[in-house]
């Protein structure tokens, strides 16, 4: 089955955007199967950028249907929002496909959430404070509203109330915060339906009958392996499940509909907000500088900056392993021209001297280990006009087939710069 996936091998912000972009082309469905809009998407198209934050990175191409699958938390406010913000630009909007299952993100959701984080104090988890893991939450304890009930406000205004019994008991006794008005928030929600309504589908049925005739639909993710709640570092970690199994609960297929596994990794590594990041460089250092400056290393979203070090193979290669990738895409590989010298993890060692080739399971170790670097050669120039792998200087080479080496997989694509057509397809080796 002509099933793709298109997953982050890190702590997000890889540039998926820009190699879902890139792979959407030859798509029928562009399907999004998890997060909510936490998470952006930056694609520079013709010499527009586009910041997406739940609508698919297909969109741009008028032949995809972008498909925003049940397995998403959708705020219908920020998503008619980017509708408008598509349009303003000449992008049809209209082909959207929203599922009728996906949860909403409610108002109370986003008040809950910053107030949370607030009275965790110097522990907090560094959340978007968008609302995106108590509606999570809600959708676990099986009190959460769905796309599907604002078209009925009977059902609507019944599970609202029975929601806001809880919610508002906890933001005025536990928080000190004024309760949410049902009345108000019902009129303002309800009030959105006749825009959605159109976009609303069996996105299942859709994704089925598209395989069914042997069309290829690419999956997407938001965030990455390490943001996964299950598999990642947490608890500072996403609500839900980026890796590419999750594909199966989030928009409705099974394993065997997948063929293509495509991991996204950055050069160099990057994280935002709280938790453990072994390659770190420290904010003032200048190597670490140069990535945040050169990489344009703020949140699309959230504008904060990001944390920045070397790249860490340990952690590539697991989570190669645990969304069974197929292939490997390279993304900012540019970034590094300036640096004599590059540095990758491919260990860890704790402090009594142990060392690791894999991630160690038990959170107080992935604290405090420190990176075992292998040190290899720069190139010392710019590479952004590069278009075949014979125009990277040797050095950049090297590098990429490294990580092949080292990950034992294939890495098809390279990104050397922004743009849609700084990309380098390499063919596997015969």
């Amino acid at each position: 089955m002509p099933g793709t996936v298109i997953v982050g091998t890190q702590w997000g912000d890889e540039g998926k955007g820009k190699f879902t972009d890139y792979l959407a082309k030859e798509a029928s469905l562009c399907v999004r199967y998890q997060g909510g809009h936490n998470a952006g998407h930056t694609i520079v198209a013709d010499g527009d950028v586009f910041k997406l934050q739940l609508v698919p990175s297909g969109v741009l191409y008028p032949w995809v249907v972008p498909v925003i699958g049940n397995g998403v938390v959708v705020d219908p406010v920020v998503l008619i929002d980017e509708l408008d913000m598509l349009e303003s630009k000449g992008i049809d909007s209209r082909r959207v496909r929203v599922s009728g299952n996906a949860h909403l993100i409610m108002p109370y959701h986003q008040e809950l959430d910053r107030v949370t984080e607030r009275y965790l104090g110097k522990n907090k988890l560094g959340t978007t404070k968008r609302g995106i893991g108590p509606a999570y939450a809600d959708k676990a304890a099986r009190v959460g509203l769905r796309v599907q009930d604002l078209f009925d406000p009977k059902i609507f205004r019944e599970k609202l109330d029975l929601v806001l019994r809880e919610k508002n008991g906890v933001l005025a006794k536990v928080y000190n915060r004024l309760p949410v008005d049902a009345d108000a928030l019902a009129r303002d929600y309800l009030g959105l339906a006749p825009r959605l309504e159109p976009l609303v589908d069996d996105t299942v049925h859709l994704v089925h009958e598209a395989l069914d005739a042997q069309q290829w639909v690419l999956f997407e993710a938001a965030q990455a392996t390490f943001l996964d709640l299950d598999h990642g570092t947490y608890p500072f970690v996403t609500s839900s499940n980026p890796v590419a199994g999750s594909v199966c609960g989030g928009a409705g297929v099974g394993p065997r509909d997948l063929e293509r596994i495509v991991g996204i990794v950055k050069a160099y590594t990057t994280r935002v907000g709280s938790g453990p990041f072994p390659t770190e460089l420290p904010e003032g250092d200048a190597e670490g500088d140069v990535m945040v400056e050169r990489g344009g290393e703020y949140g699309t979203n959230t504008k904060r900056r990001r944390r920045a070090g070397w790249l860490d193979a340990v952690m590539l290669k697991h989570a190669v392993r645990i969304n069974t990738c197929t292939e490997l895409a390279l993304t900012k590989l540019d970034v590094l021209s300036q640096f004599e010298t590059l540095k990758i993890c491919v260990a860890y060692e704790d402090e009594r001297g142990t060392r690791y080739d894999h991630v160690p399971y038990h959170q107080s170790v992935v604290h405090k280990v420190r990176p075992v670097y292998e040190t290899l050669p720069g190139w010392g120039h710019d590479i952004e006009h590069a278009e075949t792998l014979d125009e990277l200087p040797v050095a950049a080479r090297d590098y990429v087939r490294f990580i092949e080496e080292f990950t034992g997989v294939h890495v098809s694509l390279v990104g050397v710069g922004p743009a849609r057509d700084q990309t380098i397809v390499l063919p596997r080796a015969a």
